[in-house]
């Protein structure tokens, strides 16, 4: 059974204008598994959490990090005290821990519009999509300053959704490239 262009068109329509309730994440619900650039071939890394050098305890923005590209083989360590979370949208964002730049990220007339990874872009994306976007009641416990109550004021302008939503459709363009190619048992790639 096909579907029509339109019906199709009108369910998506209905999707991105729903309701949006912040979930009160922040940026370090989405630092777990950061997608940069590679330095070294320029395809995309990963920068995930350490194995050795855990730390019950610590905070998660200081745990050990690995920088691992599967392109190229480029792994690095980081073992530092300072990450520098990226602020504002003038220029390209950076990686908190490698200062490398950002796979999902794009430039618009506004600003730069980026994602720490899929996870996070969806979450612009559900949120610029929205018609009505509620915050958490005031008396409820947690986060005040959540990562949508932080979004620049561009991104969560109205005027500016379709634009917002184009930028993010390129952004996610871009996340094929970010998974790595399966390899068959003889060494190519699938």
């Amino acid at each position: 059974m096909r579907r029509s262009a339109g019906r199709s068109h009108t369910r998506r329509m209905a999707l991105l204008s729903g309701r949006f309730r912040d979930p009160r994440s922040t940026e370090y619900d989405f630092i777990s598994l950061i997608v940069v650039r590679c330095p070294g071939c320029e395809g995309a890394a990963r920068v995930v959490p350490a194995p050795e050098g855990f730390d019950p305890g610590g905070r998660i923005l200081f745990r050990p990090r690995r920088m691992v590209c599967r392109g190229c083989g480029l792994s690095r360590t980081w073992s530092g005290r300072l990450a520098t979370l990226s602020r504002g949208t003038a220029r390209p964002a950076k990686d908190p821990y490698f200062g490398m730049p950002l796979w999902f990220q794009v430039e618009t007339r506004h600003g730069w519009l980026w994602a720490y990874n899929l996870e996070h872009l969806d979450l612009i994306r559900r949120f610029v999509g929205a018609s009505l976007r509620e915050r958490a009641p005031w008396y409820e416990t947690g986060q005040k300053m959540t990562l949508v109550a932080r979004l620049p004021v561009w991104i969560k302008r109205a005027k500016n959704r379709d634009e917002i939503l184009r930028a993010v459709g390129r952004i996610h363009a871009s996340s094929a490239a970010a998974r790595p190619a399966c390899r068959r048992p003889n060494g190519t790639r699938t």
